[in-house]
């Protein structure tokens, strides 16, 4: 009787964990599931911002900064601009420098950009928080100069996001080196 008593909880227990290992892989599933719906609806959020032009870009971008309670934000882009398309103060009191780039979602933006814009957002103006926020992807080599340079990089992911509503201070948080993809997006047909 002992021995079928012990025999009938193993059974049990290893029921119980065979649910418990299936209800995780369940869950991770519907995790990740979540996780590329909500990067499809902020992409969807996007067709907007492809239809701007350049200027019409960064006055949104600039729009975005003070929603998220920057100040003193102005467009400065145009052509001597030296790399700042927007330039206001985090809520904090850091300077951010913005550099824009409206590229059709086919596109991708190189290293060289992100060379040009580190070369004078910091000594041309001062920048304590240098941003380069694009409407499509950063090359693999652009993230990792990203990456070794403290620029934060915003490409058409985090901007759908940062679009419907996700606070800049949260976007820059995030490990530029890890985040987000290099794979260009489809044209549209």
């Amino acid at each position: 009787m002992v021995v079928l008593l012990a025999l009938g909880l193993a059974v049990l227990a290893a029921v119980a964990v065979g649910l418990v290992r299936a209800g995780r892989r369940e869950a991770q599933g519907e995790r990740m599931r979540l996780a590329q719906e909500a990067q499809l609806q902020a992409r969807r959020s996007l067709d907007v911002v492809w239809a701007m032009g350049d200027r019409e870009f960064e006055e949104h971008v600039a729009e975005l900064c003070r929603r998220d309670g920057c100040t003193r934000v102005q467009r400065v882009g145009g052509r001597a601009d030296l790399g700042a398309d927007v330039i206001g103060w985090m809520p904090d009191g850091r300077k951010l420098v913005v550099q824009c780039k409206r590229y059709a979602k086919h596109r991708t933006v190189g290293s060289p950009d992100l060379q040009k814009f580190n070369g004078t957002a910091r000594s041309e103006h001062g920048a304590d928080v240098a941003l380069f926020v694009a409407s499509c992807v950063f090359t693999r080599h652009a993230r990792s100069f990203a990456a070794r340079h403290r620029l934060t990089l915003i490409d058409v992911d985090l901007l759908g996001f940062w679009h419907s509503g996700t606070p800049l201070d949260k976007l820059l948080d995030l490990d530029i080196g890890r985040s987000g993809t290099h794979r260009k997006l489809q044209p549209d047909r």
